[in-house]
C-alpha cells in the first residue's frame, strides 16, 4: 500500500525538504516528519493549500503529471470584481506567454470561512476584492495567477483546496493527515 500524505502547506513555506535559505525559507521537513515521502507537484512559496505527499512513484506521476488531467480547485482572492466576462474568458482558456490553457470551470464565490493568513493580505480601501473558484487540469509554472491577470484580476490570495478525490476539508495550517491508498 502507498502512503498518501495530505498537507496544507501555510504561506511561505517552499514544496520541497531541503535547499531553503537558511533563516529565511521554511521547507516541509519542518512539517513534515515521515521519511521516504515526496511532492506529489507543486505548489509556490507565496500559496497555500493542498499539497500531496507520496512514497509511490506511480501514484505521484498520476497526480503531478499534466497528461492525466486529474482536476486540481483553488479558491482565488482577486483585486477587482469579479465580471461575467473574465469568468467566461477563464471557462473558455486564456491566453499566456506560453500558449493558451485549457478550458477551466470558473464560478464567483462569497469569501471562504479560511483560517488567517500570515502575513495579512494587503488591502486597497479604494479597490474591491472578490473571490473565484478555479477548477483547472494542468499546472504550469503560476498558472492560476497569471490566468487571473490575463483577465484583469490580479490574484490577492490563493490557496489549493482540492486535488481530484483529496481535498482540505478538515485540515488545519501546517498539519497533515495521511491514507493508506
Amino acid at each position: 500500500m502507498a502512503r498518501l500524505i495530505l498537507l496544507n502547506k501555510p504561506y511561505g513555506v517552499l514544496s520541497q525538504f531541503t535547499g531553503g535559505k537558511e533563516g529565511v525559507d521554511d521547507t516541509l521537513a519542518h512539517l513534515v516528519d515521515v521519511p521516504g515521502v515526496y511532492p506529489a507537484g507543486r505548489l509556490d512559496k507565496d500559496s497555500e493549500g493542498l499539497l500531496l505527499l507520496t512514497d509511490d512513484g506511480r501514484l505521484q506521476s498520476r497526480i503531478a503529471e499534466p497528461r492525466y488531467k486529474l482536476p486540481k480547485t483553488y479558491l482565488v482572492q482577486v483585486e477587482g470584481e469579479v465580471g461575467d466576462e473574465a469568468l467566461e474568458r477563464l471557462a473558455r482558456g486564456v491566453e499566456l506567454n506560453d500558449g493558451t490553457t485549457r478550458p477551466a470551470r470558473a464560478k464567483r464565490i462569497d469569501p471562504p470561512p479560511l483560517w488567517d493568513r500570515d502575513p495579512p493580505v494587503r488591502y486597497r480601501k479604494s479597490v474591491p476584492d472578490s473571490w473565484i473558484a478555479l477548477e483547472i487540469t494542468e499546472g504550469r509554472n503560476r498558472q492560476v495567477r497569471r490566468m487571473t491577470a490575463a483577465v484583469g484580476l490580479p490574484t490577492l490570495r490563493l490557496v489549493r483546496w482540492r486535488i481530484g478525490e483529496w481535498s482540505l476539508d478538515g485540515i488545519a495550517p501546517g498539519t497533515s493527515r495521511e491514507l493508506q491508498v
